[in-house]
């Protein structure tokens, strides 16, 4: 039994899809992937040089592909709302939140957030809110967001949001992630409350090669590092065409439940989608609550299209 694979993908021809991170890894693959079945694919990148890449390579896969290429920084909230102002369409089918950063260097957005928690939470949920009337004017739209099993390493800490007190790569990535896991939650919820039929979901790839876990050594210069974690890479991580099966999953597939969470089969590890197992404190709805406030705050969108 091989489980839910691309094949399995609904044909998606008349929907359009903004796909973050698109000029690489999961990214990229989901982006073709849905392309393939007739998604019109926005690749919403940071680099214009990597993502005309991308966009070409898609093209090459999948002749005919309607692909179109918007420039997005979610470590600049300016560019996220330009992104946003620049939507095209009256329609939005599919947002799929899935760039991201891993056990960085400490840094700060230009908006002087910790870059973990910047880019991965913060930066998506600025998107979300500005790009919500859009999937709330379309019919079956959903918002898949990325997580990782690794979202255990840590609950968010709602006195240091930003690190500053005490700063470990690891515990920043699993706090952004969890914070990943809790907007799901909270989302869900008030689209819920509502009325709305949007779905909120989450993903994670299991352990999938891409260049993730090589950027944070990769920017301290350390090759020997960078030399192993590629040979873990190689040898015991499953494709990225593996890897973004749970968030076309997400994505795509009937009967997908608001707050769920899909990761590969085998212990969160690889294979097939399927519903992966989650920490407690990432449905706990006062920590949604509390992080749901705290992000309007930073980021100054208010998810007013709920409020209406």
């Amino acid at each position: 039994m091989t489980g839910w694979n691309t094949s399995d993908i609904p044909d998606q021809g008349g929907r359009t899809a903004v796909v973050t991170g698109a000029n690489s890894g999961i990214g990229l693959v989901t982006a073709q992937e849905l392309a393939r079945r007739g998604a019109r694919v926005i690749l919403a990148c940071r680099s214009e040089a990597r993502g005309t890449r991308a966009q070409e390579r898609i093209r090459r896969a999948v002749p005919g592909a309607e692909v179109e290429l918007g420039l997005l920084d979610l470590a600049d909230l300016a560019s996220v709302r330009e992104f946003a102002a620049r939507y095209p369409y009256e329609h939005l089918d599919l947002l799929i939140n899935n760039a991201g950063v891993m056990a960085l260097p400490y840094g700060r957005t230009a908006d002087g957030f910790e870059r973990q928690f910047g880019v991965n939470h913060l930066g998506h949920f600025a998107l979300t809110g500005l790009l919500l009337p859009k999937l709330l004017d379309t019919p079956g739209a959903r918002v898949v967001s990325l997580s990782s099993a690794m979202h255990t390493l840590a609950n968010i800490d709602m006195g240091d949001l930003n690190s500053e007190h005490h700063y470990r790569r690891w515990i920043a990535y699993g706090r952004s992630k969890t914070a990943n896991l809790l907007f799901v939650h909270e989302l869900a919820r008030r689209l819920r409350a509502a009325g709305s039929e949007v779905v909120a979901a989450a993903a994670h790839p299991g352990y999938a090669a891409t260049n993730l876990q090589t950027a944070g050594v990769k920017m301290e210069g350390r090759r020997a590092a960078e030399r192993i974690v590629g040979f873990g890479n190689r040898i015991l991580a499953q494709s990225a065409e593996s890897g973004a099966l749970p968030t076309l999953y997400a994505a795509t597939a009937p009967g997908v439940r608001p707050d769920s969470f899909s990761g590969p089969r085998f212990q969160g590890w690889r294979g097939p989608p399927a519903p992966s197992w989650r920490a407690g404190w990432t449905r706990n709805d006062e920590a949604g609550e509390r992080l749901w406030a705290a992000s309007e705050q930073l980021t100054s969108v208010t998810y007013e299209a709920l409020k209406a």
